[in-house]
């Protein structure tokens, strides 16, 4: 079973919809170990809702928490300590994708932060990247950290359209590998999602 860890740069820049396209191409699991936010609905409900295939199985969350923040402080406002021992792989013998919450330093406590998950799952790290006024630096301290900190950086997509000069000057670093490229949608549906995930190239997985 292969593992993939999907993270972004910071929050909002794609993450649920790069999942959902990756578990439609690989017809993998999905699982968001840790769900804030929930009374704006849930990131697998959402991917759920665009998947074609029968294949793919959705886990449930390990937390769930009501305020759309940070795991920390969203679990806080419920008086509950996000625990790592509690965070359980579900078994299954397809490849599953982990989407995480925010971006890499996201706290889920007071020693723990999101992307540590990655090492804890043995998974291999997928960053997404949006397009907008500092996302090279966002980018690349986020692509220096998981090397210096020595993850499974599988490599990122990139999602959005990007300025050929923005685009150079993040690839460029570290001759960082580019999984996949693409466009945002407004509302993405399920025609949008299973058009994408035909181009995905699986062996880049």
């Amino acid at each position: 079973m292969k593992r993939y860890f999907i993270t972004g740069i910071g929050t909002n820049v794609g993450k649920t919809i790069v999942s959902a396209i990756l578990t439609e191409a690989l017809k993998a699991d999905y699982w968001k170990p840790v769900q804030s936010g929930t009374i704006e609905g849930k990131d697998s409900d959402t991917v759920k809702q665009l998947i074609s295939n029968t294949t793919s199985v959705f886990h449930p969350e390990t937390y769930l928490l009501k305020e759309p923040a940070s795991p920390h402080l969203a679990a806080k406002k419920e008086n509950i300590v996000i625990n790592k021992v509690k965070l359980q792989l579900p078994y299954t013998s397809n490849s599953l994708i982990i989407e995480g919450a925010g971006g890499l330093l996201v706290p889920l406590n007071n020693t723990d932060y999101v992307i540590d998950l990655a090492k804890q799952f043995n998974a291999a790290v997928v960053l997404v990247v949006n397009s907008y006024l500092g996302c090279i630096n966002h980018t690349l301290l986020s692509i220096e950290y998981l090397l210096q900190n020595n993850y499974r950086f599988q490599g990122i997509i990139l999602n959005g359209t990007f300025d050929e000069e923005v685009r150079s000057a993040i690839v460029n670093y570290k001759q960082v590998k580019v999984l996949a490229e693409f466009p945002i949608e407004g509302k993405p549906d399920k025609r949008f999602i299973s058009t994408q995930a035909s181009k995905v190239n699986k062996d880049l997985f």
